[in-house]
């Protein structure tokens, strides 16, 4: 999950998206071992970049799908972003495998919204 509000400034978002890349080189995703789904947010999920868990198969097209996103500003609607995740992508039909353990990562600045609202919607 990627934090896009406008509370996450140009340069930094920019040295996050270097990060996820250096982070997504370390994992095992051309031999299908591990897959890797992103959602990007501020008001409410983005739905132009994210991608579910079956979208990508190799490592390159992860690459080229992080190396897309855009910062668009709004707030940090992070309780949104994780009720998103729970219910649109670790589902199987998005590619989630029951048998494997998920692992949510959130990139954000720690001021959500509604910090009650975050705090219900773990995962």
């Amino acid at each position: 999950m990627l934090d896009e509000s406008r509370s996450i400034d140009l340069h930094d978002f920019k040295l996050i998206k270097a990060f996820l890349l250096l982070l997504v080189a370390r994992l095992d995703i051309d031999s299908g071992s591990t897959r890797v789904g992103f959602v990007s947010y501020a008001t409410k999920v983005d739905l132009d970049e994210d991608f579910n868990l079956n979208r990508h198969k190799t490592l390159a097209q992860v690459q080229e799908a992080v190396s897309a996103f855009t910062r668009n500003e709004g707030s940090t609607g992070t309780s949104a972003a994780l009720e998103y995740v729970r219910t649109k992508m670790l589902i199987s039909a998005a590619g989630d495998r029951g048998d494997v353990p998920n692992v949510v990562v959130v990139l954000t600045d720690g001021n959500p919204n509604n910090v009650e609202e975050t705090r219900v919607c773990s995962i």
